[in-house]
């Protein structure tokens, strides 16, 4: 029996004769054989995975003027800033806060980036300008600056001589001019977000600085143990009692969740269990039973812990091993009172620090009242109510002296109490202080870090804030400087943090924080 098979020309060899030419070629049956099985196919070489689409983002002028970084974190994706951005940035430039300084920062990266291609011209940079490597980041996008009249078409309500209908114009235009790409405008504004997806634009928030994207994830430095705990993590356990207190060594698979300082609690007994996680190691973590701040014989300035957290809250203050704390929650929880109480007691008392330093950010609620006279520690009076209610509060728990007494005791405490602006922090090395940050939810990042970094040997450091309330505006409780601190210090040995959730005010407060 005999086939017939067709070949087609690029199934020949390559026979000047024969070309374009399709033979019937004729074999026999038995010169048939079955395919070659996959062992015996040459191997082919495995095509590379197609690089992922790069993305060109279109950055709003309060993208740089919050974070003058955000240049350098679209990773491999292209950035294009418009004229008007640039024309807003040096509009900003001038100035003593930290969104012109932020602005001038951002100028020179622009800078640093134009002037890192030798004889740049208008041609390099529409061909785009590799970003180059900045704060850590390792950018592989490029730099695209407008550097054309562009016009493009917007509603005639919109009026162009407005800078975000501008920019709002030019992503239109990359949009049509570049369909096959997805051209996304970043901005921190939340109506011109709505304005370019009204017109049909995709627009971003910027989100590379929130630390977390749901606040409920954060930190809280308390974690309630299993009912199995002790069944599950007692096998082998070693105990041992050092300076009145008595430790555990345990050994489980809830160790490698726990965090050094972080608190740990066990109702469920006769006995309860409140520790810290003093050491961990693997599966491995040393439990350190704490001191109970909720009898009269410890109390801290005559203040005792009233609750669960404000117990361990006093543990950390109290700590000298503890330089760093973080105390978030809800108003009326107690954060400055304890704070305070135990600052007093290591300054006057114990005279572990020199003095007391107070700042806190100067955000108003309302309209602004204008220049304030006086000297700094006058002016930064109407922001410190309450500091000085907890004060009160504070000197008339004192009444072994009196009414004299309590005066006498009034005046000393002011004397070791200095109410500081942070506008003149920069520069400043504080040693052997005790420094309260206060509302430091409103601070960012940036400014968080310039703060800390103020300690010197002997200074502890305690921020204390609310993120549910946050008055800076384009800060957000993800990208507050708070979150951000809490969320790097966590497994340092020698930090601590405690999110307060029962209000101790009254029962009118505590009633009208969960209603209202």
């Amino acid at each position: 029996m005999r086939y017939s098979i067709l070949l087609r020309p690029s199934d020949r060899p390559l026979d000047s004769d024969a070309a374009g030419a399709a033979d019937a070629v004729s074999i026999s049956s038995s010169s048939i054989t079955a395919p070659p099985s996959s062992a015996q196919m040459p191997k082919r070489s495995r095509s590379k995975p197609k690089r992922r689409a790069t993305k060109l983002f279109v950055l709003d002028t309060n993208v740089l003027m919050h974070d003058p970084t955000s240049l350098f974190r679209f990773e491999e994706h292209d950035v294009f800033l418009p004229i008007g951005t640039l024309e807003e940035l040096d509009a900003n430039k001038k100035g003593l806060s930290d969104v012109s300084r932020n602005a001038r920062q951002a100028s020179r990266f622009l800078d640093e980036i134009v002037t890192s291609v030798a004889g740049s011209t208008a041609a390099d940079i529409r061909a785009g300008i590799p970003l180059v490597p900045k704060a850590g980041e390792a950018p592989h996008g490029r730099l695209f600056l407008q550097t054309e009249a562009i016009n493009g078409e917007l509603p005639a309500n919109l009026a162009m001589g407005k800078t975000d209908n501008q920019i709002l114009s030019v992503v239109r235009h990359l949009q049509a001019r570049e369909p096959q790409r997805h051209v996304i405008l970043v901005s921190k504004d939340i109506n011109m977000r709505i304005k370019a997806r009204a017109l049909g634009l995709a627009a971003e928030d910027y989100f590379n600085d929130k630390v977390l994207e749901d606040a409920d994830l954060l930190y809280t430095g308390v974690c309630q143990l299993p009912a199995d705990f002790w069944d599950t993590h007692g096998k082998d356990m070693e105990s041992w009692k050092k300076e009145g207190h008595t430790y555990y060594r345990v050994r489980g698979p809830l160790v490698p969740q726990l965090h050094l300082n972080e608190f740990v609690y066990d109702e469920s007994g006769d006995r309860p269990l409140y520790a810290m996680v003093k050491e961990r190691s693997g599966r491995v973590a040393v439990l350190e039973t704490l001191r109970d701040y909720g009898h009269a014989k410890n109390s801290v300035w005559s203040v005792t812990a009233r609750n669960r957290e404000q117990n361990f809250v006093l543990n950390l203050l109290m700590n000298p091993a503890v330089d760093f704390i973080t105390l978030t929650g809800q108003a009326g929880t107690g954060k400055t009172l304890l704070t305070l109480a135990a600052g007093l007691t290591q300054v006057l008392d114990e005279k572990r620090y020199n003095e007391i330093i107070v700042t806190r950010v100067t955000v108003p609620l309302g309209e602004d009242i204008g220049f304030l006279p006086g000297t700094e520690e006058e002016k930064m009076t109407p922001w410190m109510g309450a500091l000085e209610d907890n004060l009160d509060v504070l000197n008339a728990s004192d009444e072994s002296g009196g009414e004299w007494g309590r005066a006498a005791t009034r005046d000393l405490v002011r004397s070791r109490i200095k109410i500081k602006s942070l506008n003149f922090m920069r520069g400043r090395t504080f040693i052997n202080k005790y420094l309260i940050i206060d509302e430091a939810q409103n601070l960012t990042p940036k400014q968080m870090k310039t703060l800390v970094t103020r300690a010197g040997p002997g200074t502890k450091v305690v921020c204390l804030g609310n993120i549910a309330q946050i008055d800076t505006p384009y800060l957000t409780e993800g990208s507050s400087g708070l979150t951000y601190v809490v969320d790097r210090f966590k497994d340092w040995s020698h930090s601590g943090h405690v999110t307060l959730a029962r209000g101790e005010r009254s029962r009118l407060a505590d009633h009208a924080a969960e209603v209202l």
